[in-house]
């Protein structure tokens, strides 16, 4: 895997308007060269002992290490000088629930990972990203009923094959919910290179690379198409 990752976003040193979003495998972040699981923090790692399956653990890994580097492309520091943090927005206890970077209250970040894939952004504002295999089927409608939009279920439930739509729809709750608010610009994606739908809620503005990677076209409203970013080569320049 190439370690010639340009930077996105804003300079060095720098919290301006852009965000990133970050994609990919997690057999991909485990071999990329910046990242390594020594970053994690202490409390990251004891939490880790009690993940005994060992391909979900690898995943949790693959989503920690790759919101450091998404917060690394964006503030300028080094992978391992990010510091990251998690409070329950519920309970208002640290350690678990809501990720963010205590270094730098005006940006947002949120993970996300499933079944070998991991999903990272970084930006101002509420953030919120949610990432799924293409083939996984959310269900039973009668929970996607009362979790969803009715009208919005119902639509999907009216297509030929349900399954994507519906997968779409529960992609996009997710990522509003970490998010913490509606209202926001709101993407949501195909990557095919990975076999992912992705959604992304706020950093409106976001920068990736691999136009060619989403495939199917965003139903998000405000905001330009967020794209996910490979980790073999570095974006275009620009964009």
């Amino acid at each position: 895997m190439s370690s010639g990752l340009g930077r996105v976003g804003t300079g060095p040193g720098r919290v301006g308007a852009a965000a990133l979003a970050l994609v990919a495998t997690t057999a991909e972040v485990l071999a990329h060269p910046e990242l390594d699981e020594d970053l994690l923090a202490p409390w990251e790692r004891r939490r880790l002992a009690g993940i005994r399956v060992p391909a979900r653990r690898d995943d949790v890994v693959a989503a920690r290490l790759l919101l450091r580097l998404c917060a690394s492309r964006v503030t300028g520091l080094p992978p391992r000088d990010v510091t990251l943090a998690q409070r329950c927005p519920g309970c208002g206890r640290d350690g678990h629930g809501r990720p963010y970077l205590p270094d730098h209250p005006g940006l947002g970040a949120s993970l996300s990972h499933a079944d070998g894939l991991a999903a990272a952004v970084v930006g101002p504002g509420p953030v919120g990203i949610d990432v799924e295999p293409l083939t996984r089927r959310p269900g039973p409608v009668s929970v996607l009923r009362r979790l969803l939009p009715h009208d919005e279920v119902d639509a999907a439930c009216a297509e030929p094959d349900p399954g994507p739509a519906l997968l779409r729809l529960w992609v996009r709750r997710e990522a509003l919910f970490k998010a913490g608010r509606d209202g926001v610009p709101l993407t949501v994606w195909t990557d095919r290179r990975r076999a992912a739908v992705v959604a992304l809620a706020g950093a409106h503005g976001a920068t990736g690379a691999d136009r060619a990677d989403r495939g199917a076209a965003a139903d998000g409203t405000a905001g330009a198409l967020l794209p996910s970013l490979s980790l073999r080569q570095a974006p275009p320049s620009g964009r």
